[in-house]
């Protein structure tokens, strides 16, 4: 994957327990517009954005996240983003490793999550007795390293990856997305990671998660997850006050130990200003938010920070072009009120 194509051989292995759920391995190739007489060629490969393609289609026609793999065992579509949403409002990276294991062990999956902390290595353990249990923790190895590090937005590279199982043919594949070792007959399953992992913040928040689900498996298995910029770590110190109020300037100082002279002046090395970064978060969060109906559009307001509705109004249609009930009617599909109807914005 870190070279950007994937074997046949790789795909055909995962592929195997979709076909025991009665999806054609050749009817999935065409869907996802491959030739299917690539089947049989295991050397050739597919690229990543094609290998990621099919893994949709997989996913949508098992309706399975394991696709198949659990063998009568399904992981539901959307059992990922619960977990995500349980673990994002989580201070540091090791509340929510914790609670992606609480999740795991209350959800009908045969699968076991244990942190192990020590004094400078900790590991995160896996147990499962699920058939084809070898492809399963390949993936969900993959995944949680790729998500850990989304979570932190930093490249996270565990110190080695330890396998119960026998080394498959195809190892070569699942070692290339990783610089650490990746050792198979060992006693147990576990990612070794540097214990201060277990203290890094993170840096998102529900809004960019919303973001991400839209397109997670690509951001997943793409990775080329970059340290965070200022802009984004002040992204996320704002994201965090929703609900309560947007810290000003001074506050935000204070969580980046900077001078207001040293923070105005990175900023405008990056060609960017704290009001742009707050206008442009206000733009995206407004979206997110009156998706929401149960919220009122008073009520959005507020949370953006805006000490009036109407201030909120006039903005959102400078940024848009529309009012807020207006793109709220559009975004959920409701027919358009007259213009005397249109004073019901406010709380509509």
């Amino acid at each position: 994957m870190s070279r950007g194509a994937i074997t046949i051989a790789y795909v055909t292995r995962l592929l195997q327990d979709a076909a025991r759920e009665g999806v054609d391995a050749g009817s999935l190739f065409r869907e996802a517009g491959l030739d299917a007489r690539l089947l049989e060629q295991p050397e050739a490969r597919i690229a990543t954005h094609e290998f990621i393609r099919l893994m949709q289609i997989v996913m949508r026609r098992t309706e399975d996240e394991f696709i198949g793999l659990g063998r009568g065992t399904k992981s539901k579509p959307g059992t990922f983003s619960m977990m995500a949403h349980a673990v994002i409002n989580c201070p540091n990276l090791g509340h929510a490793i914790e609670r992606s294991a609480q999740f795991y062990r209350i959800v009908d999956l045969p699968i076991e999550l244990r942190l192990e902390e020590g004094a400078t290595e900790s590991r995160f353990i896996l147990t499962t007795e699920a058939p084809e249990r070898d492809n399963i923790l390949e993936a969900m190895i993959f995944i949680m390293v790729r998500f850990w590090s989304w979570l932190t937005g930093r490249t996270l590279e565990p110190i080695s990856i330890q396998l119960d199982f026998p080394e498959p043919p195809q190892a070569d594949e699942f070692r290339k997305i990783f610089r650490g070792p990746v050792t198979y007959n060992n006693a147990r399953n576990a990612i070794v990671f540097p214990t201060p992992w277990l203290s890094l913040p993170l840096v998102q928040n529900p809004l960019s998660l919303s973001k991400f689900l839209r397109d997670s498996l690509a951001l997943i298995i793409v990775g080329n997850q970059r340290p965070i910029g200022l802009t984004e770590q002040i992204k996320a110190i704002i994201s965090k006050g929703y609900g309560n109020s947007f810290p000003d300037f001074a506050q935000v100082c204070d969580s980046l130990n900077m001078t207001p002279q040293t923070l105005r002046r990175r900023l405008k090395e990056e060609n960017t200003s704290y009001q742009a970064i707050k206008d442009n978060i206000r733009q995206d969060a407004a979206r997110y938010y009156l998706a929401k109906e149960e919220l009122s559009i008073d009520e959005i307001a507020l949370m953006m920070g805006f000490s009036e509705a109407s201030s909120f109004h006039r903005a959102f249609k400078k940024w848009t072009g529309q009012t807020p009930a207006g793109y709220r009617r559009e975004l959920l599909g409701l027919p358009p009120e007259s213009d005397d109807d249109e004073e019901g914005w406010v709380t509509g």
